[in-house]
């Protein structure tokens, strides 16, 4: 049942255009093709990176943000409430109003200190800025090292090297996604997921049907510019702000160039456009480029995110903020509410200005 089942899942004309097949990628003549069973590698290797990464963080980032004098504002702690507690783990971060009145009653405390613990609370859950430094250091070293890895492949197009530097790669996203739990949350949260799942599934499936060419060029072209955003992180997060905006600029350039203008018009062109010339379509042929649609979608959206941060900085801020990171709420923020509560009241209830709860902040 089970062999009949993978024979009709893996089925040439699913895969391959007519008059070609799974045959074809049999070692013969003296040529060695890729295997299916290759791909089982990648899962420890996976497992390797996730502790590559624990010692890494350990031994190079920590020290590193030290040196590089990153550190983190005190944080007021919320009090205990069991009450706020648990409608905060149960219900929602982000009460409404009428809920932070509700709340105000049973537990005794006035609008305004509600109001202030569930801000601290929310920025108790928040990840620290070394925590953020440490996870944009290592993917800053895997990044730049895999890009030279990539260009070195190029020159060097032999299988050997092309599969130590399919099998890395591919197990660099799996072990992203083993720790999407304990990574930095950011608003592109489900996108990154989207992302990860596409490129595991882009970059394994070229290794079977054999796209190593394509594939190989699909991860240089994102391995260029990733890079550059991790080490505009790193110095955001250090308060480096010119070399922060001046780095942030490049990896703009390079996003758009590689992102936006090599890989839907030289690379997807190829892919798409040319096999047409040789084949009809088929199933194979749609899924490949498919995915690579799916990347396409997701490159706009965040080259939108890009140019926001570029527009935002450009007239003399002083530092890019990445749109997809929370920024912590701050307690000054109670004072520019009271007043904004005045100015539109001209009182306050109960001693303390009644505000609205609802902001776009997301957790």
């Amino acid at each position: 049942m089970l062999s009949e089942l993978r024979e009709q899942i893996w089925a040439d004309w699913i895969w391959f255009p007519e008059g070609h097949g799974w045959d074809d990628l049999k070692d013969h003549d003296g040529k060695v093709f890729p295997k299916t069973q290759d791909l089982w590698a990648t899962i420890p290797i996976a497992l390797c990176f996730l502790v590559i990464r624990q010692i890494f963080e350990r031994t190079v980032a920590i020290p590193l943000a030290s040196l590089m004098k990153v550190s983190d504002k005190q944080r007021v702690r919320a009090s205990p409430n069991p009450v706020l507690e648990s409608y905060f783990c149960s219900t929602s971060k982000h009460p409404t109003q009428s809920s932070i009145e509700s709340l105000s009653k049973q537990t005794g405390c006035s609008v305004r200190q509600v109001q202030r613990w569930f801000r601290r609370r929310r920025n108790q859950d928040r990840p620290s800025k070394v925590k953020k430094f440490r996870e944009a250091s290592w993917r800053f070293t895997f990044y730049l090292l895999a890009f030279f890895a990539g260009l070195a492949v190029l020159v060097d197009p032999l299988l050997p090297s092309q599969y130590w530097y399919y099998m890395i790669e591919l197990g660099f996203y799996i072990s992203l996604l083993f720790s999407v739990a304990s990574d930095v949350k950011r608003k592109d949260f489900k996108e990154q997921i989207i992302h990860h799942v596409a490129t595991i599934s882009l970059i394994g499936f070229s290794w079977l049907v054999n796209y190593i060419r394509a594939g190989t060029l699909i991860m240089l072209v994102h391995d260029a510019a990733d890079y550059l955003m991790e080490s505009a992180k790193m110095f955001n997060y250090a308060g480096w702000r010119k070399t922060c905006n001046f780095i942030f600029t490049l990896f703009a350039a390079v996003f758009i160039i590689t992102r936006l203008v090599i890989l839907p018009f030289w690379i997807i062109h190829t892919t798409w456009v040319y096999p047409l010339t040789l084949y009809p379509p088929f199933i194979g042929f749609y899924f490949f480029n498919g995915l690579l649609f799916v990347l396409q979608i997701l490159h706009v959206f965040w080259a939108a995110l890009i140019l926001r941060m570029v527009i935002k900085f450009l007239p003399g801020n002083d530092i890019v903020e990445d749109e997809r990171s929370d920024k912590e709420e701050t307690e000054s923020e109670d004072e520019e509410d009271e007043r904004r509560g005045k100015s539109k009241n001209g009182h306050v209830q109960n001693g303390h200005t009644v505000l609205n709860n609802n902001h776009s902040k997301t957790d």
